[in-house]
């Protein structure tokens, strides 16, 4: 059996997969077993934040493997410790969880928030308030929390305790705190399994005072924001708030699974040992991959993230067939007029991968894709577009 009749045969069929077989890659350049090259848009949706094989990245990993490859969080290792300093030194939140994924990562933030309100105001205010058209995970809970019903009907009952208000609606948002006694309220500054749909800042400011006024918890899902993705460190930097906790992953490994829960002043303390728990969470050689990551997400390559963002959104908002661009940096929504899925496939054809949100094409490349290759792909989804 060849790849795909193997993975027919053997995988569960949760993907509708595209039908290449990728073999090997260097930045944003990707080859299929056919040795046919491809200019990559999707980087494994906004995982290889510098493309694959990339060479400081991979020296950092096989460092720390010529080292130790796993301990258990029964002892100290360096690199976790070191991510976790980092983290919170660009952040300003206060102490980490690791994890494996984003799920993961936003489970925690969840625990987290109620075991807050539990212990701060009592066991009734345990309601989390997401939006509508959000998406937080797959898991039992995190699905409970991700705002969009076409992901909970085949997994009744989710987890209790979930409300969804309506993006960008301050009155609606304002009546779900008013009518439920609310431990959290936890958004994605660019909705990003929802269509690439930004929150407006009036929206985010409007989160920000009513956490403060009623005491009640800011959790800013960076899964897919994170990492240098929407032009600065994190998306919640583009509106002037520092949340309570921050969920991230994807990007942050830069190919390797991690999660991080990032934990603000308010809520630092409030895991005690014994409380939560995770095998892998903190893996060395997944840290020393992230560390270098973060690391190299300085302000010129955010500034740089910003230009080519600028430069896509300008190439395509006028182009022919394109009825409208959306989102920020390099994560980018475009509504044809033509179906997604057949914008999609000439891509392909034309050797440009890129990827699909809801009804749009969806745009994750490299933070570090060259000028040249991004220059091209864009021409080529342009005619695709037409």
């Amino acid at each position: 059996m060849n790849v795909k009749q193997k993975d027919g045969e053997f995988i569960a069929a949760t993907y509708a997969r595209f039908p290449i077989v990728i073999t090997e890659g260097k930045g944003s350049l990707l080859k299929d077993e056919e040795g046919k090259e491809y200019i990559d848009l999707g980087t494994g949706i906004a995982v290889n934040t510098f493309g694959a094989a990339d060479n400081d990245w991979i020296n950092a990993v096989t460092g720390q493997l010529n080292k130790v490859q796993h301990t258990s969080n029964l002892y100290f290792t360096k690199p976790a410790a070191d991510l976790a300093e980092m983290l919170c030194s660009r952040t300003g939140l206060k102490k980490v969880f690791f994890s494996n994924s984003g799920a993961e990562a936003n489970e925690c933030a969840i625990k987290v928030a109620r075991k807050y309100a539990a212990e701060k105001k009592g066991a009734e205010y345990n309601t989390i308030i997401t939006l509508k058209n959000s998406f937080h995970g797959r898991t039992i809970t995190t699905l409970a929390a991700t705002g969009q019903e076409v992901f909970h009907k085949d997994f009744l009952p989710l987890t209790e305790g979930f409300v969804y208000a309506e993006a960008n609606n301050i009155a609606d948002l304002k009546q779900k705190v008013n009518e439920n006694k609310v431990a959290a309220i936890m958004f994605e500054t660019v909705q990003g399994e929802g269509g690439v749909m930004p929150l407006t800042k009036e929206f985010v400011s409007a989160i920000a005072e009513i956490a403060e006024k009623e005491d009640i918890l800011m959790i800013a899902d960076e899964v897919q924001t994170g990492n240098g993705r929407t032009g600065r460190l994190y998306g919640y930097m583009n509106f002037g708030i520092t949340p309570d906790i921050v969920s991230t992953a994807k990007g942050l490994g830069g190919g390797l699974p991690i999660g991080a829960t990032l934990l603000g002043d308010k809520v630092k303390d409030v895991l005690t040992a014994g409380s939560h728990g995770s095998t892998f969470g903190g893996n060395p050689v997944c840290c020393a991959g992230a560390l270098n990551i973060l690391s190299r997400i300085d302000d010129n390559l955010l500034a740089e993230v910003r230009e080519k963002s600028e430069y896509i959104i300008n190439e395509l908002s006028e182009a022919k067939g394109v009825k409208s661009v959306t989102g920020m940096g390099l994560m980018l929504g475009i509504e044809t007029e033509k179906d997604a899925g057949e914008v999609i496939e000439k891509c392909r054809e034309k050797g440009v991968l890129v990827i699909k949100a809801k009804t749009k094409v969806r745009l994750l490349p490299a933070l570090n894709i060259p000028w040249e290759q991004l220059k091209k792909a864009v021409q080529i989804l342009k005619e695709a577009c037409k």
